[in-house]
């Protein structure tokens, strides 16, 4: 079958690093989207990710907006229930894995499970794990739980574990959209060492260095987001550098 999870599960067994833009229907508008979009008519990411944490504006007709003008393969990454399209090509259904708040473990999930099943879209189950970025994150607000503390690798393992263990398909290592300081290199490769399945990292990525620091420490796939709400001109540059991993 050759679907996007297939093409992620390929290129981590060859090694090649992929890069995912991460879209907010909220914030990505105006000028910022027809900036973005022009940016991403000469440089194509991986993936575009779409969601947030609290989106207001319709996730339907962004998507529209994003197929018409580019080529890209697009994955709804939904806060909650109520952020469900099948307008995306595939979805990640995230548990909220390192918290104990029930509701985004599986609550979420229950009130969408027969709209996605009916749809026929691509489905990727994903541990979601929060790990603390240096400030409170708009996810630990929106899920009232807390983040793993950046010093805790085996916390951070064991959940990672548990997640693929219970048949989850990717890991998903969150520090937050705007975060001070992404996930250490430590913490990725102590995760990534273990772990079988795809991992992917994002948050307070900001910089080249920091692409290239995930990408060596283990991420298989790497989600920038809050940089490109400012500096559009920075996408070429950031898909080039995905690339020269190849």
């Amino acid at each position: 079958m050759n679907s996007i999870y297939n093409k992620i599960v390929r290129n981590k067994e060859s090694n090649r690093k992929m890069l995912a833009i991460l879209l907010d229907p909220d914030k990505c508008r105006g000028g910022v989207l027809a900036a973005t979009i022009s940016a991403l008519k000469t440089s194509l990411p991986d993936f575009i990710f779409v969601g947030g944490s609290h989106t207001l504006q319709s996730t339907d007709s962004f998507i529209a907006v994003l197929q018409e003008e580019t080529k890209a393969e697009i994955i709804l990454f939904p806060g909650n229930a109520s952020q469900f399209t099948d307008k995306a090509d595939a979805m990640l259904f995230l548990s909220l894995v390192s918290g104990r708040n029930s509701e985004f473990l599986i609550g979420q999930h229950v009130g969408s499970a027969l709209a996605i099943k009916r749809s026929k879209i691509e489905v990727i189950s994903t541990g979601y794990i929060l790990i603390d970025g240096g400030k409170p994150s708009s996810v630990e607000y929106m899920s009232n739980t807390r983040s793993i503390p950046s010093d805790k690798k085996d916390i951070a393992l064991s959940t990672a574990l548990a997640a693929e263990l219970l048949g989850m398909k990717m890991i998903y290592l969150e520090a937050g959209s705007g975060a001070v300081q992404p996930v250490s290199k430590e913490m990725i490769s102590h995760v990534a060492q273990e772990l079988s399945i795809p991992l992917i990292v994002g948050g307070g990525i900001k910089s080249i260095e920091a692409l290239k620091t995930a990408y060596s420490a283990g991420a298989d796939l790497v989600v920038v987001g809050n940089l490109f709400e400012t500096q559009q001109e920075k996408i070429a540059e950031f898909i080039a550098c995905g690339k020269s991993y190849r």
